[in-house]
């Protein structure tokens, strides 16, 4: 499957995204300490069936990095841009891992009739009732990615060390991010700027709670909704459905036994089962 990267030139930045294949739309948003390619084990099966678009989000990647912006409502709406505006989608499905899961969740909450399906990987929604988003699995990098300036002063010049011991400690199946893929990551988070833009999303989460509370007040979700959560390590299991439970009304959950937190790439075999029939139908 032949991948094509590209640039759009957004109102508040330039995006870097990667698409593949041909069909409905499907756009996938990934998370922190990872980039767009954290969809590469995905990409090629879901693009026999789907014109797959995978962006680095706001900050991260490939793309630029603003000094604002890290709410996810604001995310979002670049998504919306890149999505609707650019690349001329009216309606088109949605997958977000991590934090690419509440700017999911903000996105299909702000354009309710053209998000067709949303799909939450491993991650809870700030504002949804609960503190189970920063308080769950002994999640203690929260509070110090929100915290001013020491991140960035600690992190400097050991960024390889940082991102490394997420990527290995958050996964369950040894090898389910190899190698490569991790020094792609150390390196995207070692340039000027990424980690400041990744403890944002961290920042921002007083705000991501304000905006969902208002979008959960105006109703819930009725797009099919699909919840997956990893069952070992710091995987979430079934609070994803559970949180997705308060905030839509056409909640399927499914927790992959043998998946951490970095479900796409420990376990994008049982993914793809879930994911593909989920996508197809009408």
């Amino acid at each position: 499957m032949e991948l094509a990267h590209h640039t759009a030139a957004l109102s508040a930045l330039k995006m870097h995204y990667v698409t593949a294949g041909q069909g409905p739309p499907v756009v996938l948003l990934h998370g922190f300490p990872q980039t767009w390619f954290e969809w590469m084990p995905l990409m090629p099966t879901l693009g026999e069936q789907f014109t797959v678009i995978a962006p680095d989000l706001r900050g991260l990647g490939d793309s630029s990095r603003p000094l604002t912006g890290y709410d996810k409502a604001t995310i979002a709406t670049d998504i919306w841009e890149l999505v609707h505006d650019h690349l001329g989608f009216d309606c088109f499905s949605v997958v977000g891992h991590d934090w690419g899961g509440p700017v999911a969740y903000a996105l299909a909450a702000q354009h309710r009739a053209n998000v067709l399906r949303l799909g939450i990987l491993d991650v809870t929604i700030p504002g949804d009732g609960t503190d189970v988003f920063s308080t769950s699995q002994g999640r203690w990098h929260h509070a110090f990615h929100r915290t001013p300036d020491l991140p960035e002063a600690l992190v400097h010049g050991r960024e390889d060390i940082y991102v490394r011991w997420f990527l290995e400690n958050f996964a369950a199946v040894k090898g389910g991010i190899d190698d490569a893929a991790k020094a792609r990551y150390m390196r995207a988070y070692a340039e000027p700027g990424a980690m400041r833009a990744g403890f944002a999303y961290y920042r921002a989460i007083a705000e991501d709670i304000a905006a969902n509370e208002a979008f959960i007040a105006v109703g819930k979700l009725l797009m099919p909704v699909l919840a997956v959560g990893g069952g070992q390590t710091f995987g979430r299991g079934d609070l994803v459905r559970a949180s997705m439970v308060r905030v839509a009304e056409n909640v399927h959950g499914a927790v992959i036994a043998d998946s951490g937190h970095f479900i796409p790439e420990e376990q994008p075999e049982q993914l793809l089962d879930l994911l593909i029939p989920f996508l197809a139908e009408t």
